[in-house]
């Protein structure tokens, strides 16, 4: 019973907006690179530059 209080909290957890967007988001990527009309490549570059980008203003938040 408890392990089953767990898997709803989480997956209350996981509906929120960010998260929503986010499932949303991915699988209108998805769908669009199944088709053809979007290159992958492109994709995972903005990804890597995003999360690199955030890393930097993480750190610089940090360090002040």
């Amino acid at each position: 019973m408890e392990v089953l209080k767990q898997i709803g909290l989480k997956v209350a957890k996981l509906i929120d907006v960010k998260s929503l967007i986010t499932i949303l988001l991915t699988c209108v990527v998805a769908y669009k690179a199944i088709i053809g009309d979007m290159d992958i490549q492109e994709i995972y570059l903005m990804i890597i530059a995003f999360y690199f980008g955030t890393q930097v203003e993480k750190k610089k938040d940090k360090e002040e």
